[in-house]
């Protein structure tokens, strides 16, 4: 589990601030290491909206907050998500939406990571990275390398994105706001470590087993109202 991250003021989000000539916050490159650039202050706000896999109208909502360097994050994606996705998210028990919540003081490659999902949901490709990612995180992670991208954007070919499109997105940080929006959400709940798993009511601020989380979903699903039953149009006896 990643250690406990707090913060009273701001975003956790900005592990580099750019500034030039004019005050504008731009991309640049230090050593071919580019540095995510921070929001201008009077940049509107956004509606944390997180990634949703599932039917949206499922009886109940797991959501995760998650870092994409976190090493618990990732073996909770690559040893529950699949059953998960499998025997509760594709059965229609529930539904999974995933919030951005990197902690870019330990982890200085994640906020890479973020991107790259976000640039590739702009494809309809949100899902597949989200698992390249955390596949291969030991790959571009802080501790591995100096220039995640080196690592990350052969995943997103992988994938079968548009390395234009991807690329534009990317360097232009597009979705910057996007992933602060989901990082403030979490502060707002409470969270301060990841991943965090709220089902129902409940938060759960550590990996939890496949079963553990099944069972939480078959409660909530057993004690939901029932939905109406279909009415059965009555028959037409005008008619001979």
């Amino acid at each position: 589990m990643t250690p406990n991250k707090k913060s009273n003021t701001g975003f956790l989000l900005v592990i580099g601030v750019v500034l030039v000539a004019g005050g504008g916050a731009l991309w640049a490159t230090m050593q071919n290491k580019p540095k995510p650039m921070e929001l201008p202050a009077n940049a509107p706000a956004m509606k944390a909206e997180g990634y949703l896999r599932g039917n949206p109208d499922a009886p109940v909502t797991i959501v995760e907050f998650a870092d994409f360097e976190c090493p618990g994050c990732g073996q909770f994606a690559t040893l529950q998500g699949p059953d998960i996705k499998a025997r509760i998210v594709d059965a229609g028990l529930a539904n999974f939406r995933f919030y951005d919540f990197p902690l870019t003081s330990i982890h200085q490659n994640t906020l890479f990571a973020h991107l790259a999902a976000a640039c590739a949901n702009d494809q309809g490709k949100f899902w597949e990275m989200h698992d390249q990612l955390f596949a291969n995180q030991p790959e571009w992670s802080t501790a591995a390398t100096s220039n995640p991208r080196k690592i990350i954007d052969p995943l997103a070919t992988s994938i079968g994105l548009d390395m234009a499109k991807y690329n534009s997105c990317m360097d232009a940080q597009t979705h910057l706001a996007r992933i602060q929006a989901n990082a403030a959400e979490g502060q707002q709940r409470g969270v301060n470590s990841t991943p965090t798993i709220i089902i129902g009511n409940k938060m759960y601020a550590r990996p939890m087993t496949f079963d553990q989380v099944k069972a939480i979903v078959d409660s909530l699903v057993a004690a939901a109202p029932a939905a109406p039953a279909a009415v059965t149009p009555a028959a037409d006896t005008t008619k001979k």
